[in-house]
């Protein structure tokens, strides 16, 4: 185990966090926010001086590989979150440490669960770090220091952090260079950002307003610094975000494509018509559901497309309360919450690629059943799916239904129900945020036990990295010096 090497990038991030944390002090001193200030500080200060610490030794040009990729992800995510609460803590606005973890954990983890049960009174400062949280989370922590300096020259091992915190059954880099890959990823997540914080300032939205909110969207996130999320908003800022959490759900490889003239490969994208689909006879099946709560026809689509798009994408947004909608409606938005959005994208869930896979695959074995020496093969986009990348699905599957089943019976102990316990993991594990009950789109998280919010936060942790690292984190073989010459979960090609 090359422990320079994670201990390095942990320091890496924990800089960057503390500089990421400063704004925070700017956004309070324009609001009078005199009492945050000072708190915010002390907080990137000792950031900083654990980052400085942890950068020393030099790593060196010891190799580093896979297990050393996992455990570095899975640490740094602990590690910013741990720091990201402080000034949730030095200040006092949450005077609990477990649950400033917890709103932390939220924001990096793109989940938008919250123990806040009046959003309104937080300060500004700290609203703004808070739902910056999103935006650095949902692209990856990691792909941002790689993408503004590379964590080794030559070899193309820095491509093992990438994995590890790329969401998918599959990551690979858009172009040869892991350092030009994550560029690229992050211009045009910014692009994306820049392009919503125009359109939303055409229709009038404060600036405040405009940029957490744009921060909660591009990272599918959904922290909002309103007590009815999005519902107080007009339709044109409403149809702006339902559009934009879309987008931000769909693979940025297919992006990559359109910018580099490859249309017609980007339109051959499965995932991206099964995505779009979805959320098509979703928003349908609901509007037809929901009819009678809304005047109009036009409104009662509108609303229905916001949730579809907010639930699918696990953003979380609202614009009503769900939780009061028909029987079929919530059915239908719970199975969403299991889907998720693109491979590839900020959202998160099991991923439609993972879906699409499970489907073709169960096809093939309903061939073999008939024909048992026919000869078939999986594709996608035309190209064949290996039995590695099969295999590391079904092997997500397991540990995710075993994990969300222990939690549940962790969560149950707060004898809520059976809704509010399994909503409750299911969007944490998901990263969708407001889930059925106590813990919908009108309450919060704030009543759930200490333990219970122990184990959701792990959830939180497991969905955004998609289980593996930690579970690489707290296995033996991958601290022994031979280590783990094995790749469950994703492969090189694509």
């Amino acid at each position: 185990m090359n422990y320079k090497m994670i201990a390095n990038v942990i320091g890496r991030i924990l800089c960057i966090e503390a500089v990421f944390i400063l704004p925070a002090c700017l956004i309070s001193l324009y609001y009078g926010e005199m009492a945050v200030i000072l708190p915010i500080v002390i907080s990137a200060l000792l950031t900083a001086a654990v980052g400085m610490l942890l950068l020393q030794p030099k790593p060196g040009q010891t190799p580093y590989y896979a297990r050393e990729g996992f455990v570095a992800v899975a640490l740094s995510w602990l590690m910013i979150s741990v720091f990201g609460a402080l000034p949730f803590y030095i200040s006092g606005a949450i005077p609990s440490f477990l649950d400033s973890f917890f709103e932390t954990v939220s924001g990096f983890t793109t989940t938008g669960a919250s123990i806040l049960s009046d959003v309104e009174a937080l300060p500004k400062g700290l609203l703004y770090w808070r739902s910056f949280t999103h935006w650095l989370g949902g692209m990856g922590v990691l792909v941002f220091v790689l993408a503004v300096h590379p964590m080794s020259k030559g070899g193309g091992q820095s491509v093992y952090l990438l994995r590890a915190e790329s969401p998918g059954p599959e990551v690979s880099k858009l172009v040869p260079k892991t350092h030009s890959s994550a560029k690229i990823l992050y211009g045009m997540y910014i692009g994306l950002s820049v392009l919503q914080f125009v359109l939303l300032a055409l229709g009038g939205m404060p600036w405040f307003d405009n940029i957490t909110t744009v921060f909660g969207t591009a990272g599918t996130g959904g922290f909002a610094i309103r007590g009815d999320s999005m519902g107080g908003y007009s339709t044109y800022i409403q149809v702006v975000v339902t559009v934009f959490m879309t987008l931000f759900g769909v693979n940025f490889s297919v992006y990559y494509l359109l910018v580099m003239g490859k249309i017609k490969q980007a339109l051959r994208n499965e995932e991206l018509w099964l995505y779009l689909f979805i959320q098509a006879a979703a928003t349908a099946v609901i509007s037809f559901n929901i009819r009678s709560l809304f005047p109009t026809m036009g409104q009662t689509v509108q609303q229905a497309a916001f949730q579809v798009s907010s639930i699918m994408t696990t953003t979380g947004f609202a614009t009503a309360n769900f939780d009061l909608w028909p029987e079929l409606s919530k059915w239908v938005i719970l199975l969403l919450m299991f889907i998720g959005a693109s491979a590839g994208s900020t959202g998160g869930g099991m991923k439609v690629s993972r879906v699409l896979l499970m489907a073709k695959a169960a096809k093939r074995e309903r061939k073999r059943a008939v024909n048992p020496r026919e000869v078939t093969v999986i594709r996608m986009d035309g190209r064949m799916v290996g039995d590695d990348t099969m295999q590391g699905i079904w092997m997500y599957l397991t540990y995710y239904l075993i994990i969300m089943l222990a939690s549940m019976l962790v969560v149950s102990t707060n004898s809520y129900g059976v809704e509010v316990s399994l909503s409750a993991v299911v969007s944490c594990l998901n990263n969708i945020g407001p889930g059925f009950g106590i813990c919908g789109p009108a309450g919060s998280f704030a009543e759930f036990n200490p333990l219970s919010k122990v184990v959701l936060c792990v959830d939180m942790l497991l969905g955004r990295l998609e289980i593996m690292p930690f579970l690489m984190l707290i296995a033996p073989a991958a601290w022994n010096k031979r280590g783990l010459n094995w790749r469950p979960f994703r492969t090189a090609r694509r």
